[in-house]
C-alpha cells in the first residue's frame, strides 16, 4: 500500500468525523498520539509500540485529509529519494 492509498483510506473510513472535529481537534489528537507513543519507546512492549505508531500515521493522515495535503505528493517532494539538506543518498549531512 502507498501513503496515498493509506490516507483516502483513512478519508473514506473517518472523513466525514475529521471534518466534523476539524483542525484543532485532530491536531489535538495527533499530539495525544505521539505522546503516547513516547511512553511506549521507554517500554519493552514491542505490539503496543507498533500500534503508537499506527495511530501516528493514522491521525497524520487525517489531518492532511482535512488540510487537503496530499501527504505521498508533499514527502516525496521533499525526500526526493536523497537528503533534503545536502542532496546526498545516503546523507553526508556533518552534524
Amino acid at each position: 500500500m502507498h501513503i496515498a492509498e493509506f490516507q483516502e483510506m483513512m478519508k473514506r473510513l473517518y472523513g466525514d468525523r475529521d471534518k466534523a472535529r476539524g483542525v484543532d481537534g485532530t491536531y489535538c489528537w495527533l499530539l495525544e498520539e505521539v505522546t503516547e507513543l513516547g511512553q511506549e519507546l521507554k517500554g519493552a512492549d514491542r505490539s503496543s509500540t507498533e500500534k503508537e505508531f499506527a495511530d501516528v500515521i493514522a491521525w497524520l493522515a487525517s489531518l492532511a485529509n482535512i488540510m487537503d495535503v496530499d501527504l505521498e505528493k508533499a514527502t516525496l517532494s521533499k525526500y526526493p529519494d536523497k537528503c533534503a539538506k545536502c542532496h546526498s543518498s545516503p546523507c553526508q549531512c556533518t552534524i
